[in-house]
């Protein structure tokens, strides 16, 4: 009997002694979980507030690349926002709208602005309820249309504390050539590495009038921006460039050559077309302008002996493109190598007026030099 009441009394002993390892066990279930909800719930609110944190600066402070936004008249909130975003002037369509609905913001201009990827959503809203640009540039800096590498240097020494030989000595340089290719990889590819070239980022700095906010902008940073600009414009060709299996090294160099052959007058469709044309049945693009950039200096003329020199840039020897572009391409002359005229001309020459006269065989064009030219 004893017996078996010290047995009920050790097995009642054992049951709470289990039930309270089962307490101590559920309780730090418990805190664990609770401890990792609490930790998941820190952590979604850090990251929560680290994007809302990042959406609310500048794109990129530092940058300086003038960008044309166009809102359109009657545009909602929702609107301006998306069209910031896909300009790149913000990070985030939602978030901007938050922010100017907290500051109580509103009366927007229709319109079309210049602004910069570093402006602040403060400065943006600025300009949006004004009308006007509210960041004033330090100075401008403008790089025509059809300049090589040597003639950009001279405008910028020129136009700021550097000079020429500075200037090239920066784009040639090895490291920043690949530096380049490392950040703008789908514009810049190993391409502008082979052997023949001249000068690799040659026809890779955009003409535009570039505005520059800071006092005394480095050299990196005038020439990154050149070359920032010839990305953002080259990317919105981005189908029409695989469809047509065309990399934009070939695209800027072709655009290059209907800068170079262009007058005010010149339909650059057409003149695409001839090339185009010349290209399928393997004829040489006998286009003068390679061969200046294949003397390497200015002509008034090109002599029947120049047609000769030895250069894989003169396309009187050889057959299809140049290794790379001879000057910088604005946006009419991409465009019309990317869409040309659909001719069967193979043969243009410029009368002394710079009308363009168009020929498919070559009896047409003798005639038209004895027409036009003589």
């Amino acid at each position: 009997m004893e017996k078996e009441k010290e047995d009920k009394k050790q097995e009642m002993f054992k049951k709470v002694k289990q039930r309270k390892q089962e307490g101590r066990t559920v309780r730090k279930i418990v805190g664990i979980t609770s401890l990792a909800i609490v930790l998941i719930i820190g952590i979604v609110v850090f990251a929560g507030y680290s994007y809302v944190k990042s959406a609310l600066e500048p794109v990129d402070p530092n940058s300086t690349t003038a960008i044309e936004v166009e809102i359109p008249i009657g545009s909602s909130l929702t609107t301006i926002a998306n069209t910031l975003h896909e300009n790149g002037i913000i990070k985030d369509a939602r978030i901007f709208k938050y922010y100017t609905k907290f500051k109580n913001e509103s009366d927007f201009q229709a319109g079309n602005y210049t602004m910069t990827k570093s402006m602040t959503l403060d400065e943006i809203i600025e300009s949006l309820k004004t009308g006007k640009v509210y960041r004033e540039p330090v100075f401008t800096l403008t790089v025509p249309e059809g300049l090589t590498l040597e003639q950009i240097a001279k405008v910028i020494e020129k136009n700021t504390k550097f000079s020429a030989d500075e200037f090239m000595t920066k784009v040639t340089d090895e490291k920043f050539i690949q530096d380049m290719i490392g950040t703008y990889p789908e514009t810049i590819t190993e391409e502008v590495l082979e052997g023949n070239i001249r000068y690799s980022l040659e026809g890779y700095l955009y003409p535009a009038t570039y505005s520059f906010y800071d006092e005394n902008p480095s050299l990196d940073e005038i020439v990154t921006t050149m070359i920032s600009q010839t990305a953002d414009v080259v990317k919105g060709y981005n189908e029409l460039l695989e469809e047509k299996q065309m990399t934009v090294h070939q695209l800027l160099t072709f655009a290059s050559l209907l800068e170079e052959e262009a007058t005010a007058q010149t339909d650059r469709e057409t003149i695409a077309s001839v090339f185009y044309n010349r290209i399928k049945i393997d004829m040489p693009l006998q286009t003068d302008p390679t061969v200046l950039y294949a003397l390497g200096s200015h002509k008034d003329r090109v002599l029947y002996e120049d047609l000769k020199v030895e250069s894989p840039y003169n396309t009187y020897v050889i057959n299809g493109l140049p290794p790379g572009p001879i000057a910088n391409a604005g946006k009419t002359s991409i465009e019309a190598a990317l869409n040309p005229t659909n001719t069967e001309y193979l043969y243009f020459l410029a009368d002394k007026e710079g009308i363009n006269h168009f020929a498919k065989t070559y009896e047409e064009h003798l005639q038209n030099i004895e027409t036009y030219l003589r």
